[in-house]
């Protein structure tokens, strides 16, 4: 099996999903945006495609033009059907290439917090993240999509997930985010943080308690998504 990451930021990479494909003997290639091609063809061929997270967003593309060919890519992948997951940023360009709305909303939710599921989410593969803390990270929030299921929301929130059929997830969180390597956030986005008014130095401290117990949930919920492929 092979799986195609499209990634946007060099930190925000598969992380905790890596040694989930690993154990299942998934082989990854990344594709870094705006620097290796976006074609159609190769998008479409993976087995299983993730695109994930990054600073801008869906509707940036005069600023960003490799964003025209990552929606048409992911808008083709969509209709055939194939496996895909997207997460913050990914997730939006899902949503945007299924024609639902993505803006920006004025506020951010940045560092850790618990999420409430739906009622389709608790019936979901996302039932292991009930009430755990997830690390967010952004600004924009998408609409669902027609046809689309909304499985988890947070107070600020309430669009976090959505089901499209059997073989497309989207999550606004960042499911993915190793604890252990939360410094490299940090870093990335330290501009951000501070023009924010984030503290660094608690959601250092949030990944050190929150973390290690999301890790096996965020297992859980990429095993589960991948047996039901």
């Amino acid at each position: 099996m092979r799986t195609l990451a499209i990634r946007h930021v060099a930190f925000e990479d598969l992380g905790l999903i890596a040694g989930v494909l690993a154990e299942r003997g998934h082989t990854v290639d990344y594709l870094d945006a705006g620097l290796d091609p976006i074609e159609q063809s190769s998008v479409l061929d993976a087995d299983l495609v993730v695109a994930l997270g990054g600073p801008i967003g869906v509707y940036d593309t005069p600023a960003y033009p490799f964003l025209h060919d990552e929606k048409a890519a992911l808008a083709a992948r969509l209709r055939a059907g194939r496996p895909t997951l997207g997460v913050c940023l990914g997730a939006q360009l899902m949503a945007d290439a299924l024609g639902a709305p993505v803006e920006p909303t004025g506020r951010t939710e940045i560092g850790y917090g618990a999420l409430t599921l739906t009622a389709d989410g608790r019936d979901s593969v996302l039932a292991p993240l009930d009430g755990i803390p997830v690390l967010h990270w952004h600004g924009d929030q998408f609409g669902i999509p027609d046809r689309a299921r909304r499985l988890a929301q947070t107070p600020g929130f309430p669009n976090q997930a959505f089901a499209y059929g059997a073989t497309a997830l989207g999550l606004q969180f960042h499911l993915e985010a190793d604890h252990t390597r939360i410094e490299r956030w940090l870093i990335g986005h330290a501009h951000e943080l501070a023009a924010t008014g984030h503290d660094p130095r608690q959601i250092r401290a949030d990944a050190a308690v929150a973390g290690p117990r999301l890790a096996g949930a965020a297992r859980a919920v990429v095993h589960d998504w991948l047996d039901q492929l």
